[in-house]
């Protein structure tokens, strides 16, 4: 299996629901480095995973929707926890939507599966795993 990586990082506001989260339920910033890796078990045409730059930039766009906002005041996360692994599948499904919608090139249409990996830290992190 090929792959390819593509970064970026975010920085968010949000709360937690439930005694697990201890003093993060209380408003609290956090600071995500994203990865997303691009698999596929043969090259492109080009002999490529995915075009590098479209990735990028596709990336950038989803990071951008979430960058410096309160999840809290978000329609979309309304009443839903907001863990990294869940932010992580948020931006993995909306990666695999922009693939089916052709924003990463026709190339990007024989892909298998993505991997978006939050780092909280440099020891803790949380993935998400999906095919297309």
């Amino acid at each position: 299996m090929f792959s390819i990586t593509v970064r970026d990082h975010l920085m968010i506001a949000h709360s937690f629901r439930g005694e697990v989260f201890g003093p993060a339920q209380r408003l609290h910033g956090a600071t995500f480095l994203v990865d997303a890796t691009f698999r596929r078990p043969e090259l492109d045409d080009d002999n490529i995973v995915v075009d590098i730059g479209l990735a990028t930039r596709e990336l950038g766009a989803i990071v951008g929707e979430l960058n410096y906002r309160n999840l809290d005041d978000e329609e979309d996360f309304a009443g839903i926890n907001t863990s990294t692994e869940f932010l992580a599948k948020v931006v993995a499904d909306r990666l695999a939507d922009r693939v089916h919608a052709g924003k990463l090139g026709e190339g990007a249409r024989g892909l298998a599966g993505i991997t978006v990996t939050l780092h909280e830290s440099h020891v803790a992190w949380a993935s998400y795993e999906r095919a297309l």
